[in-house]
């Protein structure tokens, strides 16, 4: 079953043509930009959108698996807080990003000429809360979403970077910074920056699976509950580092981490 997916995913996007890939580094994106390479070499491109809220952590990431696929990658910077219906940061704030950001990469689809833009939506996306959807089924023929067409889920899609020995095959997902500040918060430079030091200095400790959402100032840290205890052991450098950047206080989320937890309160 999963040769067959992987199968019809090449065909699917070999018909294509040329394409460009909508590319973040992780395992999603990065499973099509190793299909797209290998069944259309030069007529795939790799494109990252640079924005505040995606951590130089993960810009870094991307280069590296690119350059480990061998595909080109382009990379464009976009600053979303110069467009308000984003940096109002409404819980439509991921419909209206996602706009801007497919509007850059069809720019670079004609300059190239390639004929369409290929994203890494998937059948497990289907029943989350993820308004970008609407912007991708705006676009029409413009961005296609291969894993949806051919119904791949995630873990499907982690078998495949496997067998096709990518180097993210197990990688944490890394949505973007602002969803870590709550929906009505306004979102700023200083904001975001804030939490991307939060989080690199807690990787550094060795965390992986973490978010450090900012509360007007509160820092409220999610980890596996495995891990609290090794958090607690640092707790004095955790509570300096993070005060030094900027938070008041500094709290510890007794549920642990859970992805998309902002979206508990829609």
């Amino acid at each position: 079953m999963l040769n067959e997916k992987l199968e019809l995913l090449k065909m699917g996007i070999s018909e294509k043509g040329s394409v460009i890939i909508a590319f973040s580094g992780g395992v999603d994106s990065s499973v099509l930009a190793s299909i797209s390479h290998d069944v259309l070499g030069k007529k795939a491109v790799a494109v990252t959108i640079k924005n505040h809220s995606f951590p130089e952590r993960e810009l870094e990431y991307a280069k590296r698996v690119a350059e480990e696929i061998g595909i080109e990658h382009r990379i464009i910077y976009l600053n979303e807080l110069d467009f308000p219906l984003i940096s109002e940061n409404s819980p439509d704030r991921c419909y209206h990003c996602k706009k801007e950001i497919i509007g850059v990469l069809n720019s670079v689809k004609r300059e190239l000429d390639f004929n369409v833009i290929i994203e890494g939506s998937n059948a497990s996306d289907l029943n989350s809360y993820r308004p970008g959807k609407r912007a991708i089924e705006e676009a029409g023929d413009i961005v296609h979403s291969p894993y949806i067409e051919f119904d791949v889920n995630k873990d499907e899609i982690r078998q495949i970077a496997r067998e096709l020995g990518l180097s993210v095959a197990d990688k944490s997902p890394s949505p973007c910074l602002a969803s870590r500040i709550p929906y009505g918060d306004a979102l700023t430079e200083e904001a975001i920056k804030r939490v991307e030091m939060a989080e690199d200095f807690l990787i550094k400790h060795g965390f992986q699976e973490l978010r450090v959402r900012d509360h007007k100032g509160i820092a409220r840290i999610e980890i596996l509950p495995e891990d609290m205890h090794a958090l607690l052991q640092i707790r004095e450098d955790v509570v300096s580092y993070l005060k030094g950047i900027g938070f008041s206080y500094i709290t510890l989320d007794m549920e642990g981490f859970r992805s998309g937890s902002m979206d508990e309160v829609l």
